[in-house]
Parts: structure tokens; sequence; C-alpha cells
């Protein structure tokens, strides 16, 4: 059985190589991915949280992905483009923040720069049993 810094990494890990795998097709990159923190919540039973920065290069796209966790974006330098399904596209900078919901499906991540780098802080409330990305199938 993995512990669950080995199931944090093994997700990181597929996240990125799925979205190199479509990177290599043309239109999307995996960002750069820097983990701050992996904290189980004592007060609530079989929940965490995980802090990490995502840097996105210039020009840089995600591909559709969701978290089945409360996601809170802080966009710390650059601008970035968000949206989840249903919802209106969103340009923030820093200082702005963005909330994907558990149900929610991350349709839209991108630097709105093809010049500069953009790099925000996400901070994940998840189930410990559930990877922190899920690449859509």
């Amino acid at each position: 059985m993995m512990t669950l810094t080995q199931t944090l990494l093994f997700s990181i890990a597929l996240f990125t190589t799925t979205t190199a795998a479509i990177a290599h097709e043309g239109s999307h990159d995996h960002p750069d991915l820097t983990m701050i923190m992996n904290k189980d919540l004592a007060n609530i039973p079989g929940k965490e949280v995980i802090m990490l920065t995502v840097n996105y290069k210039p020009g840089e796209v995600e591909t559709p992905h969701k978290h089945e966790a409360h996601a809170f974006v802080y966009v710390l330098e650059g601008e970035i483009v968000m949206a989840v399904k249903g919802g209106k596209e969103l340009i923030l900078s820093p200082g702005q923040s963005f909330y994907e919901g558990p149900e929610d499906i991350h349709t839209v991540g991108r630097n709105a720069s093809k010049t500069k780098p953009a790099k925000f802080l996400v901070l994940l409330l998840k189930d410990k049993n559930k990877a922190p990305v899920l690449p859509l199938e």
C-alpha cells in the first residue's frame, strides 16, 4: 500500500504525464507544480489540505480536468484565465482569486500572456483517498 506522499506524487506524475502527452500533440503543456504543504485535518476525519504553486510558462494552456475537492486559487504573478464548465472565463491578476467546487470541471486554465510567465497558489481541501488532480476521460 502506498503512503499518502507516494499517492500524491503518483497523482501529480500522472497529471503531468497526461498533460505532457497532450502537449506533445501540439496544443497543451504541463505546468510546473511545487508542493508546499500536505496536512491531514485532525478535526475533520478523512480530509486533508494540499497547498502548491503552479507556474505557467508564457502561452501555456492546461488540459481540462477536475479535482473532486474545494480548490482555492490565488494569483501571485502574471495573469491567468480560468473557467469551470458552464461558467464564464475570468482573467485574474495578482491578488485575485478563483474557486472550484468538488463537482466542477476545470475547462479553462491558461496563461493570459504569450510572453510572460504566471504563478498562482492552489489550496485543495479534499478527501484523503482522492487524487488531487483527475484528468477527464
